[in-house]
C-alpha cells in the first residue's frame, strides 16, 4: 500500500471515531407517569396542561411521557410492579381518592429516590377525610387545600433566590390565577419556593405567610409542588412553563437546589 493511502486510511478511521464520539447516543430519557385522573372537581386545564407537560419534555430531551387519565388506567399504571417503568409521578390537576391500589406501596416507592411533581390540585387529592383519616399523602406533599378566593393577580415572592425552579422569577412574580389557602403554614416542614405577605385575593387584605410552591425530601426522594396551575393561559403561561420544567428537573435529581426545611420567610408588612 503506497503511503498517501496508508495516511487516507488512518484518517478515515481517525474520523469515524470521533465521529462515534461526538454523536454518542444521548443518556436514557427519564420517564414520567402524568396523572389527571379526577374523582372530584375537574379543571378545564387539564387537555392544556397534558400537552404542555408532553411539549416541555420533548423539546428538552428530558423526559418523556405516558397518562393515567381514568380510575382504571390509575389501577394499571400505578400498581407497584407497573410503576417500576417510571422515574417520578406527575399529579396535574388531580382531585379526590383517585384508586391508587396501593397507596402506601406508592409513597414506598417515592421513597426509594422517585421524583413527585404536584401542580395546583394536587393538595385538594387524597383528603384524610377520603381515606379514612391517613394522612400518608398530604404528609409526602407537605400541605393540603382547605379553599380559594377568587381568582386575582399576587405578587409571589421568590423565598430561595437559587433555587432552580425560581432562580429565574427574580425577586419576585406577578401571576394572575386562583390562588389556595391550606389548611396549615407547613414552612417548618418545607422548602418555600414561593409564597405571598397577605391573605391572596381576601376582600380584606390581613397580613400573614401565606405558601405558593415549596419542594421537600422524601425518603431519598424529592417533591416539588405548584400551587399555580388553575387556569389554561397559566399552563400557557411560558414563565409558569419555565417554573415547572426546572420543578421537574430537580424532582428527578438532574439540578441541584435545597430542599431543607424551615427557610425564613419574607418580611410580613406591618
Amino acid at each position: 500500500m503506497k503511503k498517501s493511502s496508508i495516511v487516507m486510511a488512518v484518517a478515515v478511521v481517525a474520523l469515524t471515531v470521533a465521529g462515534s464520539q461526538c454523536f454518542a447516543a444521548p443518556k436514557a430519557t427519564k420517564h414520567l407517569l402524568v396523572v389527571t385522573h379526577t374523582a372530584a372537581f375537574r379543571h378545564d386545564s387539564i387537555p392544556t396542561a397534558e400537552e404542555v407537560l408532553a411539549d416541555l419534555g420533548a423539546k428538552s430531551g428530558i423526559y418523556d411521557v405516558d397518562y393515567a387519565r381514568d380510575e382504571a388506567e390509575v389501577k394499571q399504571k400505578m400498581s407497584v410492579a407497573a410503576l417500576k417503568a417510571y422515574d417520578g409521578v406527575v399529579f396535574a390537576n388531580t382531585t379526590g381518592n383517585l384508586g391508587i391500589p396501593d397507596l402506601h406501596g406508592f409513597l414506598d416507592w417515592l421513597k426509594t429516590g422517585k421524583g413527585f411533581v404536584g401542580m395546583h390540585s394536587a393538595s385538594d387529592t387524597y383528603h384524610p377525610s377520603e381515606v379514612q383519616g391517613d394522612r400518608s399523602y398530604v404528609e409526602m406533599l407537605g400541605g393540603e387545600f382547605r379553599t380559594h378566593r377568587k381568582q386575582c393577580s399576587i405578587e409571589a415572592i421568590v423565598n430561595d433566590l437559587k433555587h432552580p425552579a425560581v432562580k429565574q422569577l427574580g425577586k419576585s412574580w406577578t401571576i394572575f390565577d386562583e390562588i389556595y389557602l391550606f389548611k396549615e403554614n407547613n414552612r417548618p416542614d418545607v422548602h418555600v419556593l414561593l409564597s405571598t405577605t397577605t391573605d391572596p385575593c381576601a376582600d380584606t387584605p390581613a397580613a400573614g405567610d401565606f405558601l405558593v410552591s415549596w419542594v421537600k425530601d422524601y425518603g431519598k426522594g424529592r417533591v416539588f409542588y405548584t400551587s399555580l396551575g388553575h387556569r389554561i393561559d397559566v399552563w400557557e403561561n411560558p414563565v409558569y412553563q419555565q417554573h415547572i420544567l426546572h420543578g421537574i428537573k430537580w424532582a428527578l435529581k438532574l439540578e441541584k437546589g435545597s430542599a431543607k426545611p424551615d427557610n425564613p420567610a419574607p418580611p410580613i408588612p406591618r
